[in-house]
């Protein structure tokens, strides 16, 4: 058996904000700060006078003053229609369009889409899991249409849930023949001690029946950017895996963009106070060494070591999977490098728009 996890950051389209310019710490900072800031049910005048100062700071004032469009909220989206004064005629098939538009999403570039596919393919996983799909229509018609291109057969069961992300992004799970889904649970109404939804993302449990019967678990994760949020949810899912533990399960896989490198206290409740361990740190754990000379210090192929300071994906196992593993590796081929040190990449990838993702594809494979 065979399991990946991969952030795959869209299929066709992707939100304008991942289509983003590298932001300065401070400006990083202030997008939490005002984030936390407008999920406060009650603000004070100072709280206010605050998200003022920080609307200027990124810029949100630069706006227009003379009406231009119409913006509205429907199906929990925004929509935009231009402002016009004159009367116009209905949108229809034999008119030009004057209706809603949904902003937000752009293209993603047809080498983009293909990179994913390759990674996928490469690796060809049983059981994969998914962080940031946009719905289950596109992973559908990705399933149907791009992976056969690529000389393998789609998967038989393919899953998208919805989660708290603000920009509609899901999780989703995808199933050889075979593998079946047989429960699922989120987490998107689980609170923190001030009473803010827990997970800005989602923690989502898959129980999957394999072909000889097993019952393995899995626990699907994004965690915060912000610190203190990240530790508590790091908490909530430890708990969780102690728990099942504790019901008599032995096959679990907790999985995900973490956001943290392995050393951080964020993690320590998952890292260092469980039996969880990294796939990565299994003997047999491949992957490409990274070009140049600083390669030794920066190497994402250092993960063995526990020196990775760029790690934010993780694939982690219960001891019974783990001691099992007798393959595992990481693919980033199709994972653009923003500064050295380099490492390999698909042919076809000749900048970071036709990149697959930010994050790499880790996998594992038991006896």
């Amino acid at each position: 058996m065979k399991i990946a996890t991969f952030n795959i950051q869209n299929l066709f389209h992707r939100h304008w904000e991942l289509i983003k310019i590298n932001r300065t710490k401070n400006a990083t900072d202030w997008i939490s700060e005002l984030d936390t800031l407008l999920r406060k049910p009650l603000k004070n005048t100072a709280d206010n006078e605050r998200i003022n100062s920080l609307s200027f700071l990124l810029g949100f004032d630069k706006t227009a003053d003379n009406p231009y469009a119409i913006l509205k909220r429907q199906g929990g989206e925004l929509h935009f229609k231009g402002r016009v004064t004159e009367n116009t005629t209905k949108a229809s098939f034999l008119t030009d369009w004057q209706g809603w538009l949904k902003l937000g999403n752009r293209p993603i570039h047809e080498k983009a889409v293909f990179s994913k596919g390759y990674m996928i393919a490469e690796t060809y996983p049983d059981i994969l899991i998914l962080q940031e799909v946009e719905d289950r229509a596109s992973l559908m018609e990705f399933n149907s249409e791009v992976l056969p291109l690529l000389k393998i057969t789609p998967y038989q069961e393919v899953m998208v849930f919805e989660t708290n992300d603000a920009r509609g992004l899901g999780m989703g799970i995808m199933l050889k023949a075979g593998y079946h889904l047989s429960g699922f649970k989120n987490h998107v109404h689980d609170l923190d001690d001030e009473g803010f939804a827990l997970f800005d993302v989602d923690c989502q449990e898959y129980s999957i029946v394999t072909p000889k019967g097993d019952a393995i678990w899995v626990l699907n994760n994004q965690f915060s950017a912000e610190e203190n949020q990240r530790k508590k949810q790091a908490e909530k899912v430890a708990e969780r895996y102690l728990q099942l533990r504790e019901e008599g399960n032995n096959l679990i896989v907790v999985c995900g963009t973490l956001n943290d490198v392995s050393y951080s206290h964020c993690l320590a409740p998952l890292l260092r106070e469980t039996n969880l361990v990294d796939v990565s740190k299994h003997k047999c754990f491949h992957t490409d060494s990274d070009n140049g000379s600083s390669g030794t210090y920066f190497s994402l192929g250092a993960y063995r070591m526990g020196v990775n300071i760029k790690q934010q994906d993780y694939l982690l196992l219960s001891p019974s999977l783990f001691e099992n593993i007798r393959k595992a590796g990481m693919n980033r081929q199709g994972t653009w490098p923003e500064r050295k040190p380099n490492w390999r990449l698909y042919p076809s990838i000749a900048s970071k728009h036709h990149a697959a993702s930010e994050h790499p594809l880790i996998w594992g494979e038991t006896t």
